[in-house]
């Protein structure tokens, strides 16, 4: 296969593993800046170029998009979508995903489990709002935050509610949501890859932080899951449409628990943490759908009249 990864930084452990594992499995890869392939969108022959040349030949795409070129991001994986290339998730999974606020009630509409959240735009009602949710304390988040930053933990009821005024202030959007103290500042994160979860390790907060994230601290290991977080993590893949999802959820008393659900996962946390070559895993997931793909494009000329 020729694979494209789509990534800002090439140099990244996650994108440097990708390239590493679709060469031992003996394809051709090629890391692509987002933001410098430029398009030609027409319905006759849809084109996308890159330094003053056609991207054309790839089979599979593999979309690595930061969440700050999201619009555009996901643009260009459209356009190779519109070329016949195979994208490891759409698209429009990754836009259903990366919408956090419509990711939660899509989930909730499903039955998965999560935590009590509240969202609202006027500010006369903040007092209602922090009671809805639980009363403090509770965790506040903005909707485009990413790797734990614009995530704040107000432990009174009057410091939730400045947190929440001075955010409306900005004009941000955020979430409000019930604090699962019982989760003792850890979370799982699961790595889906089509509907298993391959990989899967827990997260601790550091002593001075509530959040687990790596990239704040945070420190991993390798977890044995249950069978319900592992059927919560599937499911939760399966309902935002994506191939390989990260999905960090919490351990509460209630059962597992949605935080997110992330289309572009790293690897290096994981892979670290279990010792599972989770991109060999993910190379071979693309192996697997090209080979159908190229199965049903073999049917269909077979079927074609003569």
């Amino acid at each position: 296969m020729k694979i494209a990864i789509l990534a800002r930084n090439p140099s990244l452990y996650s994108h440097q593993r990708l390239v590493e594992a679709a060469h031992q499995h003996g394809h051709e890869v090629v890391i692509i800046d987002t933001l410098k392939v430029y398009m030609n969108i027409s319905s006759n022959q849809p084109m996308l170029r890159y330094g003053g040349k056609d991207l054309t030949g790839f089979d599979a795409v593999i979309p690595r998009i930061g969440a700050s070129i999201t619009f555009y991001g996901l643009a260009v994986l459209n356009q190779f979508e519109m070329m016949g290339v195979y994208p490891l998730n759409s698209s429009e999974s990754i836009a259903k995903s990366r919408d956090k606020l419509r990711c939660l009630q899509l989930l909730s509409r499903d039955g998965i489990g999560l935590p009590v959240t509240g969202f609202a735009h006027a500010t006369q009602f903040t007092d209602d709002l922090i009671h809805m949710v639980g009363s403090a304390p509770v965790v506040i988040k903005l909707l485009e935050g990413t790797q734990g930053i614009g995530v704040v933990l107000a432990e009174t009821h009057r410091s939730a509610k400045s947190m929440i005024e001075a955010f409306r202030g900005m004009d941000a959007n955020i979430l409000v949501q019930e604090y699962i103290k019982e989760a003792g500042s850890a979370d799982i994160r699961c790595l889906v890859i089509g509907e298993r979860v391959v990989a899967a390790m827990m997260r601790q907060g550091n002593e001075e932080d509530f959040r687990s994230n790596l990239h704040r601290g945070g420190q991993a290991r390798s977890i044995r899951i249950t069978p319900q977080e592992r059927q919560t993590a599937v499911r939760s893949a399966r309902l935002m449409g994506l191939n390989v999802a990260g999905v960090d959820m919490l351990r509460s008393n209630r059962g597992p628990l949605v935080m997110e659900i992330n289309s572009s996962p790293g690897l290096e946390g994981l892979e670290k943490a279990t010792g599972i070559d989770v991109a060999g895993k993910i190379i071979r997931f693309l192996e697997v759908q090209h080979h159908k793909q190229t199965a049903k494009s073999r049917h269909r000329l077979l079927k074609k009249p003569t």
